[in-house]
């Protein structure tokens, strides 16, 4: 089960990224995708480092470890740069509905690199089912015209690679096992993924004479920035460094329900009996994620090996998997 704590990270990161695809699709009408990424970062950066600035000491700020250098790379890099320039690239070819169900790929390919890569995260066949009524139910509540959701192949190819880079980001953050706080490793990782997209957006010839500045521009710009920038991310890496990677990546199940719930209440769109389907389905994977299982061994009598363990006041000891998950 999940601690107070993650929920906490879990709700506030689905929240704030859910209107992260609007915002973005909006955006493109006024930016070039990766300059839109790299000011983005430059934002989100100014407003982390102030923010650890004022609230943390010198010793809590600096990397100490290998392993705080290696978390700061994947953050910057990986998780953040990288995943996002290619999400804002690819977000050109294809509508935002299209690009939420692709992008929410991520959480299937989470535990393959988990599998490689971490020790104590493995997926169960229970999760793995969980998973995928999860991704069934993100693409009912998407419902991506089928025409639309097989055109393309150049713009779904780049959010494919976007939700790998995301996905091993994730995963490489926590085998790194760093002891910097979220928001610090956030803090040293988002000038890294400016600098980055800065790069890229100059090596392909994107100008900010092609920028036009309107109102509905700068209001995407701050909400990509910071609510979808500085304080989702934070609450995200804090969910990895909590729930761990698998379990934080089941967010992008739950952006598609809050991009389609906040385009209901905001905008006036309509959901229909599809999307609520799908909405049960995405919370039918989730308690599968989160039940019990029940084991064939634990119905038949105690043999041998299979006695649990006595502790010293000889009550008995069973050890509980996390559910949804096994480790080694």
């Amino acid at each position: 089960m999940m601690s107070r704590r993650s929920a906490v990270f879990f709700a506030l990161s689905s929240l704030l990224f859910g209107g992260t695809f609007v915002a973005a699709k909006a955006g493109l009408s006024y930016f070039p995708p990766l300059l839109f990424v790299a000011l983005r970062y430059d934002i989100a950066a100014v407003v982390m480092l102030a923010y650890v600035g004022l609230t943390g000491s010198r010793s809590t700020l600096l990397p100490q470890s290998r392993g705080d250098v290696a978390s700061i790379l994947a953050t910057g890099v990986l998780a953040i740069g990288v995943t996002n320039a290619l999400l804002f690239v690819g977000q050109q070819y294809v509508s935002s509905a299209v690009s939420s169900i692709i992008y929410s790929l991520n959480p299937i390919m989470t535990p393959v690199f988990a599998a490689a890569l971490l020790s104590d995260e493995r997926l169960s066949r229970r999760g793995a089912a969980g998973m995928g009524l999860g991704l069934v139910g993100v693409g009912l509540v998407v419902s991506p015209d089928p025409a639309n959701l097989l055109a393309g192949a150049v713009g779904k190819g780049i959010l494919f690679v976007a939700a790998i880079s995301a996905a091993l980001g994730a995963v490489l953050i926590r085998r790194a096992d760093s002891d910097l706080s979220s928001p610090v490793r956030v803090a040293w990782g988002l000038p890294f993924a400016a600098a980055l997209s800065h790069l890229l957006a100059w090596a392909s010839g994107e100008s900010a004479a092609a920028i036009t500045w309107t109102t509905e521009a700068l209001l995407a710009l701050g909400y990509v920035s910071v609510f979808a920038g500085a304080i989702a991310y934070v609450a995200y890496f804090g969910l990895i460094d909590s729930a761990g990677a698998i379990r934080a990546n089941l967010i992008f199940y739950v952006v598609p329900v809050v991009s389609a719930l906040g385009g209901w209440a905001l905008l006036g769109e309509t959901i229909d009996a599809i999307a609520i389907a799908g909405f049960l389905t995405i919370f039918a994977g989730f308690a599968v994620l989160g039940s019990k299982s029940i084991e064939i061994g634990s119905l038949l009598p105690d043999v041998g090996s299979d006695v649990p363990s006595s502790s010293a006041d000889g009550e008995s000891v069973v050890r509980e998997e996390p559910r949804g998950y096994r480790s080694d």
